[in-house]
């Protein structure tokens, strides 16, 4: 369904146990264990990947291309490209994303809201148009 492209490899981890407070800004891929109060953002020049583990807790909007999450947010979520929301995933909060993968039990208090540019090809071409 999706064009496979390449992930960005993982290099930042925040730990289980470990508590960030404050904005936190990164390139390529995260994966947070531990807690966060602040906002999580990816770089917007780069490709990204945002883990969010079933151990992991962030207080404050969460920006990536590819977010996966199976812990709580409190906070708005913003995919650019795909969330994938786990079994665990609690988000209180308005979800951004341009395609959604929601797996039973995750739970969402919040809108919504499909990511929609003017760059974007249709999703469907139709046979019959001979395009």
């Amino acid at each position: 369904m999706f064009a496979k492209k390449k992930q960005p490899p993982i290099k930042s981890l925040i730990a289980q146990g470990s508590r960030i407070e404050g904005h936190f800004i990164f390139t390529d891929g995260l994966r947070v264990d531990g807690e966060v109060k602040g906002d999580v953002r990816a770089n917007p020049d780069h490709p990204s990947i945002l883990v969010i583990s079933e151990t992991a807790v962030v207080n404050g909007a969460v920006y990536a291309d590819h977010v996966i999450i199976n812990g709580s947010i409190q906070g708005p979520v913003f995919a650019h490209e795909l969330l994938e929301l786990q079994p665990k995933a609690r988000i209180e909060g308005d979800v951004h994303y341009k395609a959604l993968e929601m797996h039973q039990g995750a739970t969402i208090t919040g809108q919504l809201r499909p990511m929609t540019g003017l760059e974007e090809k249709p999703m469907l071409k139709l046979a019959a148009n001979g395009n």
